[in-house]
């Protein structure tokens, strides 16, 4: 049986009437704030104290826009009779987010984990110059960055973990033993 003519248009109509009929939902955004994932990709904040200036985020950044600036610094022999090392010392550290396109190869790199995507994304700036954050305000960010989500009961100890609290178990035995025999 062939469709009745016009029946293509009276089903638009009703599908126009539905939709108009029910309560539109709306996000109020500056007075509500958005409910996001908790991987979201808005901003990188920078742990500073786990940078040891390797300058595998730079290198490896497509768009070129992290600027490491370094020095190297003597550090004194711990022990007497010990050399002396050098070891590299963060000038400047800064990402221009007006160039970067959060692909988040720069914090899958880094082997210390300095670089942690942080959920903000209010950081809009009226210069484009001010898009370029140094470190202090990279560091900034560090405090909105969430905590990892918990392991699945099921899954193994990480080594690192596993190896600590091995080396622990091992000094505290190891103290039981120096205490039993002064007594």
């Amino acid at each position: 049986m062939a469709p009745l003519p016009g029946s293509g248009l009276a089903k638009g109509l009703a599908v126009t009437l539905r939709t108009m009929t029910r309560k539109s939902v709306t996000e109020q955004y500056p007075d509500v704030q958005p409910d996001l994932p908790p991987r979201t990709r808005g901003v990188i904040g920078l742990f500073e104290e786990n940078c040891t200036v390797c300058m595998l985020c730079a290198r490896e950044c497509p768009d070129w826009c992290i600027y490491i600036d370094s020095h190297k610094e003597t550090v004194p022999a711990a022990t007497p009779g010990g050399r002396e090392r050098s070891r590299n010392v963060l000038d400047r550290f800064a990402i221009d987010f007006s160039l970067c396109m959060y692909c988040g190869i720069c914090i899958e790199v880094c082997p210390f984990d300095a670089l942690f995507w942080s959920p903000e994304f209010e950081y809009a700036e009226t210069d484009i110059r001010d898009l370029t954050h140094e470190r202090d305000k990279l560091r900034e960010w560090m405090w909105t960055v969430p905590a990892p989500p918990a392991l699945d009961p099921g899954a193994e100890e990480p080594k690192e973990l596993a190896a600590a609290r091995k080396t622990a178990e091992k000094l505290a035995a190891a103290q039981t033993e120096s205490g039993e025999g002064e007594s």
